[in-house]
């Protein structure tokens, strides 16, 4: 009987054509910026009701602002961040946007 031999498989590297390699988009975020002006219950209140968030993660978020002088209230598309900025603004709250590093 002839000795069988396995043939050891060989690697192929795969290779891209530029169509097919996307590059994700880079979120954006939405900053809300200390103000002498809010107090910090209502800064907790508005991050709970605009994001849902519970008091716990309202209350941290607050308190960056307060002691950090901003805060990372939200993350998402650039059309999302525009929506969440103008809705800081209606509350009352110095709101930017800027892409996520």
């Amino acid at each position: 009987m002839g000795a069988v031999s396995a043939a050891s498989p060989v690697e192929v590297e795969p290779t891209l054509t530029p169509d097919e390699i996307t590059v994700p988009a880079q979120p954006w975020v939405t900053i809300v910026w200390n103000d002498p002006v809010n107090l910090m219950s209502y800064v907790t209140f508005v991050f709970q009701k605009y994001f849902g968030y519970s008091k716990r993660q309202a209350e941290k978020l607050m308190l960056e602002v307060h002691e950090d002088g901003k805060s990372v209230v939200s993350t998402g598309s650039r059309e999302e961040m525009e929506r969440d900025v103008q809705a800081m603004h209606e509350y009352g709250l110095w709101a930017t946007m800027e892409k996520s590093e």
